[in-house]
C-alpha cells in the first residue's frame, strides 16, 4: 500500500466515526461500508459499561467523535509531511496498550499502520472491544491492510520493534523483555493545571472538561493545580457546579466515599464541594475524586519546579502565552502530533 491509500483509508475511518457524537448516534446512508459496520459500532458502545464501568456511552461516545473529526486526509497529510514514510521498510511493531480511557491506544496504532509497518496488538482487558471493529473495518475499506493488523492475548513475539505504555511498575518489566528491540516505553506521567487567580468563569468551567473527563483516568486529565498563595477556590468550586452529575455513576461515588473517608480518618485538611476534593499535596497523580494542589510564590519558582518534574507531566495547562501551555478545556482534545511523553512516534517509526 502506498502512503496515499493508507491516509485514504483512516480519512474513510473518519468518516465513519463521524456518526458517533456525544448528543446523538445518526446514521449517514453516504458512509462506506454502513449496511455491515454501523449496527455492530452502535452495539459495542450501548455495551461498553457492561465490560468496563468507566466506559460510559458519553466519555465512549467523546472519543469516537474526537478521532472522526481528526482523521481526515488533511490533518493525515499535514501531520505525515514531515516524514519519510514512502521510504520505510516494513518491520512487524509490537503494541502494548493501556486501557484507562476508551480507545487510549488507538493513536499508536495508527502511527504504526500509516507508516507502512505492520502491527501486533496487545490489549488491556479493560478496552478491548473497539480496535478489534475498527481493524476489520479498515480491512474492508481496504484490503490492503489484511494480514498487517494482528491482535493477542500472549507475549508478544516475532517482532522487530515495540511501543509499550503501562505504569512505572510495569515499565520495568518492560524494560527487562523489550531492551533488546527498538523500543518506546512510557510510563506514569499526569497533567497539571496553573493558576493565576486571574482567570474568568468560562476558562475555569473548562478546565472542569480537563478534570472530569473520562473521570479523570487519562494521562491528560488535569490531577494537579498550582496556585499562588492566598488563592480563593471559591470562584473554581462555583465554575465546577455544573459537573455535579458526576455523581450520577456509582464507581466515581463509591472513589469518592472511600477516598475522603481515608483522608479524614488520617487528619488531612480538605477542601470539597460534595464530589470533589482538592488536597494540598507535592504528588501528580490523585486520585479519582480527587484532585491535587500546591502552592507558588512566584513565577520563577514555578517555572523552576515545573522544569524539575517535566518528566512527570504529560501536559500543562493555563492561560498563560508560555510555549506548550494548553488552553482550559483543550486537554482530551491532542492534535495528531501531539504526542504521549513528548516521543515523536512517527519519526521513531521512520527510523526502523
Amino acid at each position: 500500500m502506498t502512503v496515499e491509500e493508507r491516509i485514504e483509508a483512516f480519512a474513510k475511518l473518519g468518516e465513519f466515526l463521524t456518526q458517533f457524537q456525544p448528543d446523538g448516534i445518526v446514521k449517514n446512508e453516504k458512509v462506506s461500508l454502513n449496511d455491515m459496520f454501523f449496527d455492530p459500532f452502535k452495539l459495542q458502545v450501548s455495551r461498553a459499561s457492561e465490560y468496563n464501568g468507566w466506559f460510559t456511552k458519553e466519555n465512549v461516545l467523546t472519543a469516537f467523535s474526537r478521532w472522526g473529526k481528526i482523521l481526515n486526509s488533511s490533518n493525515i497529510e499535514v501531520w505525515t509531511s514531515s516524514y519519510s514514510l514512502n521510504k520505510v521498510k516494513p518491520k512487524k511493531v509490537g503494541v502494548v496498550m493501556a486501557g484507562n480511557i476508551p480507545l487510549v491506544g488507538f493513536h499508536d496504532f495508527l502511527s504504526v499502520l500509516i507508516s507502512g509497518h505492520s502491527i501486533m496488538v496487545k490489549q488491556s482487558s479493560a478496552d478491548n472491544k473497539f480496535l478489534p471493529l475498527i481493524a476489520k473495518y479498515l480491512e474492508y475499506v481496504a484490503p490492503g491492510f489484511k494480514g498487517k493488523i494482528n491482535f493477542t492475548e500472549d507475549k508478544l513475539e516475532n517482532i522487530d520493534a515495540v511501543i509499550a505504555t503501562g505504569s512505572n511498575n510495569t515499565a520495568r518489566y518492560f524494560d527487562y523483555y523489550f531492551g533488546k528491540f527498538p523500543n518506546i516505553i512510557r510510563r506514569n506521567r499526569n497533567s497539571a493545571a496553573v493558576l493565576s487567580g486571574t482567570e474568568s468563569e468560562l476558562e475555569l468551567r473548562s478546565l472542569g472538561e480537563d478534570i472530569f473527563r473520562y473521570f479523570g483516568l487519562g494521562c491528560r486529565s488535569v490531577s494537579k493545580l498550582f496556585v499562588p498563595e492566598g488563592y480563593d477556590f471559591d470562584p473554581l468550586f462555583k465554575a465546577l457546579y455544573e459537573y455535579r452529575d458526576v455523581l450520577n455513576y456509582e464507581k466515581y461515588v463509591n472513589n469518592y466515599d472511600y477516598n475522603k473517608a481515608v483522608y479524614l480518618m488520617s487528619d488531612f485538611k480538605l477542601l470539597e464541594n460534595g464530589f470533589l476534593m482538592f488536597k494540598e499535596d507535592k504528588s501528580y497523580s490523585s486520585p479519582i475524586a480527587t484532585v491535587f494542589y500546591e502552592y507558588y510564590t512566584d513565577d520563577a519558582q514555578l517555572e523552576q519546579k515545573l522544569l524539575e518534574d517535566k518528566e512527570m507531566i504529560q501536559c500543562l495547562v493555563g492561560n498563560s502565552e508560555k510555549s506548550g501551555m494548553v488552553p482550559f478545556g483543550q486537554t482530551q482534545k491532542p492534535e495528531l502530533s501531539d504526542y504521549a511523553d513528548g516521543i515523536d512516534t512517527l519519526a521513531f517509526l521512520e527510523s526502523l
